[in-house]
Formats: structure tokens, C-alpha cells, sequence
């Protein structure tokens, strides 16, 4: 066999089923031969999303493959890279390469020297004899420590050189739990808290360690916020869930983070950036994370392990049972009593724009619509940057792991559909909804068609507003001299022309109506849905932090 065709028989052991691509690369039709199915994007960063979403969903255990080809296709893929690399995403991206004669030319693009800041690893397959070692590196590298993205770029001479020998075991993951001490330390710490916070990252998802964070929650009667990356790692219908805080805020996280004395950070980088929620400075933290690199990153952190989520939530339990038993803090009961009456509250100040009857609609009566007429045990959600993100991620609630997608740090616009692509991909049985807005329609809008190419079925929420950048106000010679922020178009009218099922909904009564018939779509024809929502204007967001 040639390298790319030892590629490919590796990604097999690997359990790999399908790639997302574009073409032009000779390992699409190597892996097709193989019975690895394509499926063709149609750009480059959508591609990448899409085994992106794969990879959240399944928590790394499948990891998700790009191809794409040399030069222009390598450059377009930059942006959905730079996401999972952002975002701390495994996924496996393999470049078609110029050929090694052309090593070192400039400008000629070189994915080997360009994806250097924004991937884990990336290395060029230069030989034949050496195509198991570095696809065993890769592999690796993906499986364990801290997630993200890894690339091999091919060059097109070495491609066809024959393999002699294929010696490839598919890689076998380990991890590390916390030193035994810091724990013990950590945990006299969180006993001896007068109101301890659990802040829990994405880290818990990926080491699949939910069941373990419920439980010392509730042996420690201690309120859990999320972060953006890490909601649906606690269930948030759970007596002691205060929510999401990111950018936008619940009104119980806001609560229990002025409270809290002692914030313990699970799974978490406690980075700060814009769409991050800062820890207030008189907080004793605790940080538990698999990457060095995150502790005392943005914050002075007073007792730091390094250790898988999973494991170092056990050992937390266990040290906790050591001292208290297996009943834990006395008062159960009271904790979760002042985060319902705080929930309540908060909700009760947003409960009219969930109702209203406004029209334009107003888009959180599509969220409100949205979280009656899905399961959310049953549904995976995901949204687009900007408004969307804001307006959903308080209130949608993200009750079983990875019902629901959070990401958007400084992404781009339309991200959300390659995610939701993969999830359906990863979750076949589930429903699959993106929630983006009409200025991200403009970027991906078109691979709406390689859903309905591919039979991914997935329901596409567009909130139309007719304008872009809401939160930006300093344009207004520009706006009023040349419509700077207008847009137009009628997004339904493209989704029907792509072959799906496509509704432009400009009532309030028919909102959920239209998402109900949007799944029977789904379910009973395979067609992907695209609903688009004539809304208007919203600039109210719940606890909206500056940067």
C-alpha cells in the first residue's frame, strides 16, 4: 500500500466512519475505497466544524477528521482550525501538501510552518517508514492531556510511495489523577468554607466525569456555576445549579459569586477574556486542571492540582466521605432554597419577553418557544456568535452532557453549523438545532445545501433581523448616510432552493408551530430545516459583563 492508503487503514483501527472534506485530495476517494464515507463541504472552515462537533460530542472518544487540499484549500480551513484550537478541540486535520521539492519557497503556503500557533502538534508525513510513528504521535496527542487539534500535511510526492510495513496498534489513552496531598489540603479547604463554589469547565465533559461532579456537590451542599465551554457538565435543572457564566450571566451565578469564599475550579482554565466571567478578587481558589499552562494564568491560584477531572473529583469524594461520611454537609436543603428563590426572581424579570407578542418577533420568544416545544434531554442545542450566543445561553437549559454546545470566544461567524453537522453525525438519534443570525447566515449560509446533500438532518434557526453588529453604536454617519449595518434577503426562500425543508415565520403564534413541523421534517422526510424568524431589535441581555 501507498502512505495515503496506510493513512487510511489507520484511521480505521482508529474507528474512524467518516471524514468531512473538500476536495481536491487523493485521500478522499483512497478512504471512500476503504468504506470511510466523504463528506464534502463546501468551504473549508465548515469542514473543519464539522469534525469539530463530532469530537465535543463524543467527549474525544471518536475524533473527528478534515481533509482538505494543498495551498488555497489549507488556507481557507484556517478559521475553523483556530476554533477547535481555541476551543480545546481533538480533531485530526490533514492537509494535501505541495510537494517536498517545493520545501522552504516562499510565499508558497506551507500548512507545517502556518499552523504552528494554532494546533497542538502538526507535522509533515515525510516517509514512508514513518507514516505508524507519526500517526501513532498524532493519535496520542489527540487522546490524551489537554485537547486540540493536530495536523499531518501530506506532500503530494510522498503520498504515493509504497509502505512496506504497516505496524500500527490503535493508541491506548492514560491519565493522571492529583497528588494525594494537594487534594487533602484542597479538600480542608472546601469544608472549611463558609459558601464554597464549584466552577466547572469543559474539562469535566471530556473526562466524562458529570456523575462525579453531582456527587461532591451534594456532599459539599455547594452551588455549581459552568462555564461557557463546560455547560451541560452539570445538569441545570439540579437543585444546586446556579447556570452558565460567561460574557452574559445567570442571576444566580451573579449571586453566589459575590457570596462565595472559596471558588473551586474543576475542568477549568480560568482564563480571562471577553466572553469569561471574572472571579472577584477576594476568593480563595482551588484549581484542578490537566494543563499546567492554565494555573495561575490570569489569577493567583492557592492550591493547584494537575490531574484528570474525573479522577481528581474522586479523590475529592472520597476525602470529603473521609471526614464527614457518606451523608456529607449537614443542611442540605438550605443552599438550593436561596438559589430557587434567586432563579425565580431573575427568571420572573425575563418571563415577559419570553411571552411577548410583539412583532417584529421578539427573539426571545423563539428561546422561550424553543424551550417548550424540545426535550432538552433529547435535543442537542448550539448557537452562532454574537447576539444569538447572548440571548440563549442564560436560559436554555442544558440538562443531560453535551446537550448543549457552548463556544465563542473571538470565533467566527457561522462556527455553529459545522458543530451542528458533526453533533447530528456523533448523535444520530437526537435533534440537532443551530440558532444563529442572519449576519452569520451570510458567512455558511450555503452549506446549509451539504446538510441536505449529505442527509444531516438539522433544524437552522435564523433570527432576521435585518441588521448587523446591534451592540456596536458608534456607526451613525455611516448607517444614516449609506446603510452601513442593513441587510436583506429571505434566508427561507435559499433553503428551499438547497432542497430542504424552509418556513419564514413573522408571527408569534407561529413559532412553535413552525419548529414542531421543522422536526417532523427531521424525523419523517431526513430533511435538514431551515426556519427563519422575522425579529426585531433586541439589545437586552441578562447580566452582561464589559470586558
Amino acid at each position: 500500500m501507498n502512505v495515503l492508503e496506510a493513512m487510511v487503514e489507520i484511521l480505521k483501527r482508529e474507528g474512524t466512519e467518516f471524514f468531512s472534506c473538500f476536495p481536491t485530495h487523493p485521500i478522499i476517494d483512497a478512504a471512500a475505497a476503504a468504506g470511510l464515507r466523504p463528506i464534502v463541504c463546501r468551504q473549508e472552515r465548515v469542514g473543519a466544524g464539522i469534525a469539530d462537533g463530532f469530537s465535543r460530542v463524543t467527549n474525544g472518544r471518536r475524533i473527528g477528521v478534515f481533509a482538505m487540499q494543498w495551498g488555497p484549500g489549507a488556507e481557507n480551513a484556517f478559521a475553523g482550525v483556530t476554533t477547535a484550537y481555541s476551543d480545546s478541540s481533538p480533531i485530526l486535520v490533514l492537509p494535501w501538501g505541495h510537494s517536498t521539492a517545493w520545501s522552504g519557497l516562499r510565499p508558497v503556503f506551507s500548512s507545517v510552518r502556518s499552523y504552528a500557533a494554532v494546533t497542538k502538534h502538526v507535522e509533515q508525513v515525510n516517509a514512508p517508514a514513518r507514516v505508524s510513528e507519526i500517526m501513532r504521535r498524532a493519535y496520542s496527542l489527540l487522546k490524551m492531556g489537554r485537547p486540540g487539534p493536530v495536523m499531518l500535511e501530506t506532500p503530494m510526492d510522498v503520498a504515493t510511495m509504497e509502505v512496506e510495513k504497516l505496524d500500527y496498534q490503535p493508541v491506548r489513552a492514560t491519565r493522571a489523577s492529583g497528588d494525594p496531598r494537594d487534594v487533602a489540603e484542597a479538600a480542608r479547604v472546601l469544608l472549611a468554607a463558609r459558601c464554597p463554589l464549584i466552577h466547572a469547565g469543559q474539562g469535566v465533559l471530556y473526562a466524562e466525569a458529570w456523575a462525579e461532579l453531582v456527587e461532591l456537590a451534594e456532599l459539599l451542599q455547594a452551588p455549581v456555576m459552568t462555564t461557557q465551554m463546560g455547560k451541560s457538565a452539570f445538569p441545570e435543572d439540579h437543585p444546586l445549579a446556579l447556570g452558565t457564566g460567561a460574557s452574559v450571566r445567570t442571576g444566580p451565578v451573579v449571586h453566589f459569586l459575590e457570596k462565595a469564599d472559596v471558588a473551586f475550579g474543576i475542568g477549568c482554565s480560568f482564563s480571562r477574556h471577553y466572553m469569561s466571567t471574572r472571579i472577584p478578587s477576594d476568593k480563595v481558589i482551588i484549581q484542578a486542571t490537566n494543563d499546567e499552562t492554565d494555573i495561575n494564568q490570569n489569577y493567583p491560584v492557592d492550591y493547584p492540582i494537575i490531574g484528570d477531572a474525573r479522577l481528581v473529583l474522586r479523590q475529592f469524594i472520597e476525602a470529603v466521605k473521609e471526614r464527614l461520611g457518606s451523608k456529607g454537609r449537614p443542611g442540605k436543603g438550605e443552599v438550593a432554597g436561596e438559589i430557587k428563590k434567586v432563579k425565580e426572581a431573575w427568571l420572573a424579570e425575563w418571563r415577559p419577553k419570553f411571552t411577548s407578542d410583539e412583532v417584529p418577533i421578539n427573539p426571545y420568544r423563539v428561546v422561550g418557544e424553543l424551550m417548550r416545544t424540545m426535550d432538552p434531554r433529547q435535543t442537542i442545542v448550539t448557537h452562532d456568535a454574537g447576539s444569538p450566543r447572548d440571548q440563549l445561553m442564560p436560559f436554555y437549559p442544558a440538562v443531560v452532557p453535551r446537550g448543549y454546545l457552548g463556544w465563542g470566544k473571538s470565533h467566527q461567524l457561522g462556527t455553529g453549523l459545522g458543530l451542528t453537522m458533526g453533533a447530528k453525525l456523533a448523535e444520530p438519534d437526537k435533534v440537532a438545532i443551530y440558532v444563529m443570525g442572519d449576519a452569520a447566515f451570510g458567512m455558511v449560509g450555503l452549506d446549509f445545501e451539504t446538510a441536505v446533500r449529505s442527509r444531516i438532518p438539522i433544524i437552522a434557526i435564523v433570527l432576521n433581523n435585518s441588521t448587523m453588529a446591534i451592540e456596536i453604536p458608534d456607526m451613525p454617519v455611516a448607517q444614516e448616510r449609506y446603510g452601513a449595518r442593513d441587510l436583506g434577503g429571505n434566508y427561507a426562500d435559499l433553503g428551499r432552493a438547497m432542497g430542504g425543508y424552509a418556513e419564514r415565520v413573522e408571527s408569534p403564534a407561529e413559532v412553535a408551530p413552525a419548529l414542531q413541523r421543522a422536526r417532523r421534517a427531521n424525523e419523517e422526510e431526513g430533511k435538514p430545516a431551515l426556519l427563519e424568524f422575522i425579529t426585531g431589535i433586541e439589545t437586552a441581555f441578562s447580566h452582561r459583563q464589559t470586558a
